[in-house]
């Protein structure tokens, strides 16, 4: 039997549709590398909900489409591809949806969702700690429950720091330490917290190219409502790891600098022999990355499968800037769109959990190596 890899039409109608879309959206835009994460627009978002591309898969009663995840793929590996300014809706898109869906009540989806399927809302993810990267279990910020009546508000104080979009974000999806006599894992819940609220300080994190998306967040005293905790009070790692493989396992991980490359590839008029098999090894890399997301976007991969995809995906982009460095040759000294990509690469292995932590996921749970 053989393997057949096509998609049907409709699919290459949807992407070309997307790409369409996203050109149209970078016209004025210089810099379309990384786009899910310094790509910020509330008009576009906006653009996105009212085509229906937000929420896609969702169920229709909670703002969604229940389109299918190939669709969705589809179109937002289009829309990245081609450095689409998504990055007000994608985290919210990509994996507090699917969170309030799997562990949300029914007032936290329909308070939350449309919102979102709409375009309407912006959030941000506060995990990550000074001391506390990709170590969920070492999280210090505290959530103290305010009484003893399950509906009492609680109070948040702590850090976050490589908070993506915090300064544009309305709402936050929080981790905090809810038990502090609990062990390390299991004393751990997550909140919904307004941005809005009194005590939230958000100072904006410059990195090596300039930009400012990434955010540290002080919380001191911030009330939350009891009905903003999500899922089981102490039972947060659990739902963390199932976000975690929402994050790792995406499109994203595999196409941020895909626009440098492609306008790489146009300015070479002969490549050289060295140039054609790099070629070669990046549109190989590629496809066997675009599989590895397909298998999660199917529902195909096992447990863990995203641990996998991120470090390949991560490493390709990598690859992928040092290539574009190479071509450029000396122009890749001056600031530009490639040597801001060569500053940017390290990042693609950090965030999102590093490659040394993932590796260390793959031992463990994957392949169930012994510990020494």
């Amino acid at each position: 039997m053989s393997l057949d890899l096509s998609v049907p039409p409709f699919i290459e109608d949807l992407s070309a549709q997307a790409k369409e879309v996203a050109l149209a959206a970078t016209v004025d835009r210089p810099l379309r590398e990384d786009s899910w994460l310094i790509g910020t627009s509330r008009e576009f978002s906006l653009e996105l909900g009212s085509r229906g591309w937000l929420g896609m898969t969702w169920p229709t009663q909670w703002g969604g489409h229940e389109r299918t995840p190939l669709e969705r793929f589809a179109v937002f590996e289009a829309l990245i591809s081609h450095g689409a300014p998504i990055a007000t809706s994608w985290f919210a898109d990509r994996q507090i949806g699917p969170t309030l869906l799997q562990f949300g009540n029914d007032d936290q989806r329909r308070r939350w969702l449309p919102d979102i399927a709409a375009g309407r809302s912006a959030w941000c993810i506060g995990m990550s700690e000074p001391d506390a990267g990709s170590d969920v279990a070492s999280i210090r910020t505290r959530a103290t429950h305010t009484g003893s009546a399950s509906d009492a508000p609680w109070r948040i104080s702590g850090t976050k720091v490589w908070t993506s979009g915090a300064t544009e974000a309305d709402w936050c999806y929080l981790v905090a330490r809810s038990d502090p006599d609990a062990p390390p894992h299991a004393g751990l819940s997550e909140f919904v917290l307004d941005m809005s609220s009194a005590g939230i300080e958000v100072r904006r994190i410059t990195d090596a190219t300039g930009n400012d998306h990434f955010c540290e967040v002080i919380l001191d005293d911030v009330e939350v409502p009891a009905e903003n905790l999500v899922g089981t009070p102490n039972g947060s790692f659990a739902q963390v790891m199932r976000q975690m493989e929402h994050e790792r396992g995406g499109i994203d991980r595999l196409v941020s600098n895909r626009a440098l490359y492609l306008d790489t590839r146009r300015v070479i008029d002969e490549p050289t022999e060295l140039q054609r098999q790099e070629i070669a090894r990046i549109e190989t890399g590629y496809r066997i990355g675009r599989l590895m997301v397909l298998r999660e976007v199917m529902g195909q991969a096992p447990r863990g499968w995203s641990s996998i995809t991120k470090t390949f995906c991560t490493e390709f982009e990598q690859r992928v800037a040092s290539f574009c460095a190479s071509v450029a040759g000396p122009d890749a000294l001056l600031w530009n769109r490639v040597s801001r990509g060569v500053c940017y690469a390290p990042a693609y292995t950090l965030m999102g959990g590093t490659t040394q932590i993932l590796r260390t996921i793959m031992s463990d749970r994957i392949l169930g190596l012994p510990r020494r």
